[in-house]
């Protein structure tokens, strides 16, 4: 067992577990017992990355990006998992789940989504392998994230409008727990982040472990070495940073920072940078950082990116922050837009808003020339463009 492996019980140090009602117990007990076996079989493996090759189509480039990297003075590559099918790294999962799902003998899936890059590729994935699929997401969401919206339903997915608390994304998650309990025997609930009950968090990473493995080979290719100097990701509930650090976590000389969503400021309550305002708690079924108040009530978070406004963090991260194996950075909203609109105008590419956060990173960093860094593009910026405009007066001259 590696050092930063997930328990047999599910934790990662002392964050993680199954903390899930009675109804759930049997059900996820058994997915625990189970999917490393039948991931690991032959069949499985075959499918996996047969549908990873020609659906999706992997690997994707890693791009050496002249200009950044003469404007940060290092060797600037990106992992354009923008130009995956469906336009993010969350196919990579979805694939994964629903042949997991398939598996298990499971006649629905079930899904939540917050910027509706999860939910695409769920809807996509299910109209693939004729499943029958229903995604929970917050009306808030709903509103902001509209193309998305119509692209699921395009794609035979039913929409549920979650109209509790600030409707995004943590409340997407508890309907879609809640809908779980009802129906444990036929239907699969398809996790989009490194969250959630063990074996979910591990699962996901497991999956999204391709990003970091293709990493390896490509800078074996380009750079003559498989290990960069640093590398940096978005993070809310974490699975593109858990498919960028995954096969480099053991490996001391690469340096991981990860951005998280600082909102307006994390020492305001318009934020959602867990890591830095977080305090130990139970959400959606497993023990991590959580943004609450004094009561222990938990905090409705903020981020102008709907991927991040989650008040908690992967209990994998809670782990490694605490370990200082990571470092993790609040990136204010002002500061996202910015570097989008940076690298849209110096690159020709449009990022999401959550993979902007992890471009703002460049900005506090000091690097020398020799550096190779390796930034996670988790997402293409089509679903964002209505705030883009909205902003772009204020950043473009």
């Amino acid at each position: 067992m590696k050092k930063f492996d997930v328990s047999p019980e599910g934790y990662y140090g002392e964050f993680g577990g199954a903390y899930v009602p009675e109804a759930l117990r049997e059900c996820v007990n058994e997915m625990a017992a189970t999917y490393r076996q039948i991931i690991a079989k032959e069949e499985f493996k075959k499918e996996f990355e047969q549908l990873l090759r020609d659906y999706v189509g992997r690997p994707t480039p890693l791009y050496f990006s002249r200009r950044l990297s003469e404007q940060y003075g290092c060797k600037i590559y990106l992992k354009r998992e923008d130009l995956n099918h469906t336009g993010a790294h969350k196919i990579n999962n979805t694939i994964g789940q629903v042949l997991l799902a398939k598996h298990l003998g499971k006649k629905r899936i079930i899904a939540e989504t917050g910027a509706g890059q999860h939910g695409v590729a769920t809807a996509t994935v299910c109209a693939l392998m004729n499943m029958p699929c229903t995604i929970y997401m917050g009306q808030t969401d709903i509103e902001r994230q509209r193309a998305n919206v119509e692209k699921m339903r395009m794609l035979g997915a039913e929409i549920f409008s979650v109209q509790s608390g600030s409707q995004t994304l943590s409340n997407a998650v508890d309907a879609a727990i809640d809908a779980w309990s009802r129906d444990v025997e036929g239907t699969y609930y398809l996790l989009g982040s490194a969250v959630g009950p063990h074996p979910y968090p591990d699962m996901v990473a497991r999956f999204q472990s391709v990003i970091s493995e293709e990493i390896q080979k490509q800078l074996a290719e380009q750079e003559g070495r498989s290990n960069p100097d640093y590398l940096i990701a978005c993070v809310g509930g974490g699975s593109n940073a858990a498919g960028t650090i995954y096969h480099y976590l053991d490996d001391e000389r690469v340096k991981m920072i990860l951005a998280e969503a600082g909102g307006l400021g994390a020492d305001t309550k318009q934020t959602a940078a867990t890591i830095a305002r977080g305090k130990e708690g139970i959400l959606h079924g497993y023990k991590t950082l959580v943004l609450q108040n004094e009561q222990g009530e938990v905090e409705e978070a903020y981020s102008i990116s709907a991927g991040l406004d989650y008040p908690g963090i992967g209990p994998l991260y809670a782990h490694l922050a605490r370990e200082k194996r990571i470092e993790v950075v609040a990136i204010n909203d002002d500061e996202a837009l910015r570097s989008a609109f940076n690298l849209t105008r110096i690159e020709g590419i449009i990022p999401a808003l959550e993979s902007a956060h992890a471009l703002a990173i460049l900005d506090k960093m000091q690097f020398r020339a020799e550096d190779v860094v390796v930034v996670t593009i988790s997402g293409r910026g089509d679903k964002d463009m209505d705030t883009y405009l909205k902003h772009a007066p204020r950043y473009i001259g």
